[in-house]
């Protein structure tokens, strides 16, 4: 995956950096914490959410301030400033049509309040594991205690060599995930941010409240929410969902904060994501990327033949088919063989 990444400066002198990937329809991502623009694309917990949009979108995102590359004191954290910065960040991409906007848990916020101030810039708004307003705006007086004691952790423990305290937060977001993800998770978390700013980013997230602008948001709106999310409760979402005039509500099954590839979530979130913005073809484009022989393989595959039928028809070995599919489900973006012939014969995998 490509992307060139460059720096700007906010209104308030904060710098930032930003990315562009991919080509097609415009989606703009705001920001959302432990994010790193050049990490995300080597890890198992997002590598395969940026193929999935650098595929089908031109994606430009961003680190916010105190975050990744963009690094610095994280200072100024109110929902005026963040919604400055997507704003200097879309200035500086030089857009001058409609764009798809996304907002990733934290980053909804900002999303609905651009949505609401340049309702003509905004085509479509994804809103996704999303709420409108943080724990201590939630009237939930024992989670907001729970949030406090995660913010003290994260002051006490975030950068110390021993994983113990960042895996409070890994077994949050990624409950399901293996034990390669949940060490690139937790490396994850050291390698965006310091202690000083995660507390500080972490007390600004939880007195988020924009339930104020759900209804003045004008645009399509899509919100999709894994139902046993324990960081954003989907009650959360369904309020966002409820609170913004025509929005779509869609449940995903899991327990992860961020999808894992491996979940059949993921492949639910894809199709929603697809069928509300549109975007690239998916079968011919990716078709371009296979090897004169992985196509053939492609082609006994189509027509429903085995392992064995399609080596035989190629005088190879059933290996040597077994190890063509590995790369060519890569290629695809899929996970097994009903994936791959309902993306080829150009319909949705379940």
């Amino acid at each position: 995956m490509q992307q060139a990444i460059r720096y700007l400066t906010s209104d308030d002198g904060a710098r930032l950096a930003w990315a562009s990937m991919g080509s097609g329809p415009v989606l703009v991502k705001a920001a959302n914490w432990l994010s790193h623009l050049e990490y995300d694309l080597q890890s198992p917990i997002w590598r395969h959410w940026y193929r999935f949009f650098g595929e089908h979108y031109r994606l430009l995102r961003y680190d916010e301030r105190g975050c990744g590359m963009s690094g610095g004191d994280a200072r100024h954290l109110t929902l005026d400033h963040w919604l400055g910065d997507l704003e200097v960040m879309v200035d500086a991409a030089g857009l001058h049509e409609p764009f798809a906007l996304m907002g990733i848990s934290q980053g909804a916020a900002a999303c609905v309040a651009y949505a609401v101030k340049h309702p003509q810039r905004v085509s479509r708004l994804l809103l996704y594991g999303a709420y409108a307003r943080g724990p201590y705006e939630r009237g939930n007086e024992e989670a907001a205690r729970l949030y406090r004691a995660i913010i003290d952790i994260a002051r006490i423990g975030w950068a110390d060599q021993n994983p113990v305290f960042r895996q409070v937060f890994t077994s949050r977001f990624i409950p399901d995930a293996t034990e390669a993800q949940v060490h690139w998770f937790n490396e994850l978390v050291r390698t965006t941010t310091t202690a000083e700013a995660a507390a500080a980013l972490l007390e600004a997230r939880a007195r988020i409240n924009v339930t104020a602008l759900l209804g003045q948001v004008s645009v399509p709106t899509l919100v999709l929410h894994a139902r046993q999310d324990s960081v954003v409760p989907l009650e959360e979402g369904r309020l966002l969902a409820a609170g913004i005039p025509g929005a779509r509500f869609v449940e995903l099954e899991s327990r992860n904060h961020v999808l894992l590839e491996h979940e059949p979530a993921w492949q639910r979130f894809r199709q929603e994501v697809l069928a509300f913005l549109g975007g690239a073809p998916q079968g011919e484009e990716r078709l371009a990327e296979l090897t004169p022989r992985e196509r053939e393989i492609v082609a006994g595959l189509v027509a429903g033949r085995t392992n064995a039928q399609i080596a035989a028809t190629l005088f190879i070995s059933d290996k040597t088919v077994r190890n063509a599919l590995t790369r060519i489900y890569e290629k695809l973006g899929v996970q097994s063989r009903t994936q791959a012939m309902a993306l080829l014969q150009g319909s949705p995998a379940d």
